[in-house]
């Protein structure tokens, strides 16, 4: 058996092989059952989550993912997010690898949102901002800037000097990173905003987002929690990663659903019907384009598998 820790699983997810992994399971899919989605009380602080995500290629591969989302760990300066990944022969059953599951949801997710920003936002999209300054903003950054000409980003948070600290770690070759203090301003200018939080709010405002933009909206991944306002669904194109996490755990899709700025219908397409082609994606360059994920069994699987195959290969 195969254990790969994060450095490990960081080295055998380059951006590139990644996201196409991504982009080949969408398009060919699996089996993928509906994730267990539990509430565990944390005595003094917020509810964490415990989330249970199976999926599996018949005859090949079977995988199960444990993740606990601790809200309250940012006051002790560990992760929110930890996680393991148990990946099974398809034919056997034998386990064949445990992938670190922080790292393989850390980057699956940002390479998700890559692969949406393929099809969705401006191929001369250059200007990025990034809203929030957790385990994900650096693997969001590094992900667009494999699909997208990023030239300058900026990182916004609720705490200045976390965004300030942030922005200084990162180091990307031909990028240019600050810190934002003034998220208004910052949105107006993106040619694409990705927001990683856990806000229960809105913090982009549709109002703000000029023609053009792409809107990536990746943390909010229950139904009471939101990173964007109606006027955001109102405005823009709307894609999301798989049409039943969305109308069921995205608050961003689910809030204006209830209070009747949308519907359903507009949703224009998932990950699946723009990976198979169903979909062209962005039609005009003034177009606004939202993309809402809440995660999805099939992208850990494809992560897992190529983790496993790259590793299995070199030795």
């Amino acid at each position: 058996m195969l254990v790969l820790d994060a450095a490990q699983t960081r080295a055998a997810l380059p951006w590139d092989g990644l996201v196409k992994a991504l982009g080949d399971m969408f398009a060919k899919g699996c089996v993928m059952p509906v994730r267990h989605h539990h509430e565990v009380a944390v005595p003094g602080e917020a509810d964490a989550t415990l989330l249970l995500m199976p999926a599996w290629q018949p005859g090949a591969y079977v995988g199960v993912k444990m993740v606990s989302v601790f809200p309250g760990n940012r006051t002790r300066g560990l992760p929110a997010i930890h996680g393991s990944y148990l990946l099974s022969s398809g034919k056997t059953g034998e386990l064949l690898a445990i992938v670190d599951g922080g790292e393989l949801t850390a980057r699956r997710t940002a390479a998700a949102s890559a692969l949406a920003a393929h099809y969705l936002a401006r191929e001369d999209a250059s200007r990025m901002l990034m809203v929030g300054t957790g385990r994900l903003s650096a693997n969001v950054i590094e992900a667009h800037a494999s699909v997208r000409p990023i030239r300058n980003v900026t990182i916004w948070g609720r705490d200045p000097k976390k965004a300030e600290a942030t922005a200084k770690e990162l180091s990307l070759r031909d990028i240019s990173v600050t810190a934002a203090t003034d998220l208004e301003a910052a949105a107006r200018e993106a040619d694409i905003i990705s927001c990683a939080t856990l806000s229960t709010e809105p913090l982009i405002r549709g109002d703000w987002l000029k023609p053009g933009a792409h809107l990536d909206l990746i943390g909010a991944f229950k139904p009471t929690m939101r990173e964007s306002d109606d006027r955001a669904a109102e405005r823009s194109s709307i894609f999301v990663d798989t049409r039943e996490g969305a109308l069921s755990e995205g608050g961003d899709i689910v809030q204006p659903i209830r209070s009747g700025v949308i519907t359903e219908d507009a949703i224009r397409a998932d990950l699946f019907e723009l990976a198979r082609g169903e979909h062209p994606g962005r039609t005009k360059a003034e177009e606004i384009t939202l993309f809402k994920s809440v995660g999805a069994a099939l992208e850990d699987l494809a992560g897992a598998v190529l983790a496993f195959e790259a590793q299995r290969d070199k030795s």
